[in-house]
């Protein structure tokens, strides 16, 4: 018997027609501690003083490194069909995006 092969599992997943859409996010914010990793997705829009974060993801760590991994892969994939994807250079987003600053 040890010589049957198992049979693939598959997972069902179930996509809501809510998440489905999807959430539009310009930055990320990833901060971590020795057991998770925390991304949060960020929505800037210039003139407003305030961004807001539109979903936070928990990972562990051995998941976040295998989001990273996926990443890579699939931006290969993508480079591979439509050409290098171009980096921006130059400073960094400022934080209110042109809005008033905001104060502690």
């Amino acid at each position: 018997m040890a010589d049957q092969k198992r049979p693939d599992k598959q997972i069902n997943i179930e996509l809501g027609e809510d998440v489905a859409e999807g959430i539009y996010s310009n930055l990320a914010i990833i901060t971590h501690s020795n057991t998770e990793f925390v991304v949060d997705f960020v929505r800037m829009m210039p003139g407003v003083p305030k961004a807001k974060v539109k979903s936070r993801i928990v990972l562990t760590p051995q998941h976040a490194k295998r989001l990273m991994n996926a990443l890579r892969e699939n931006i290969a994939k993508y480079e591979s069909v439509h050409g290098p994807i171009k980096e921006i250079k130059g400073p960094a987003l400022p934080m209110n995006l042109g809005g008033p600053a905001a104060q502690a």
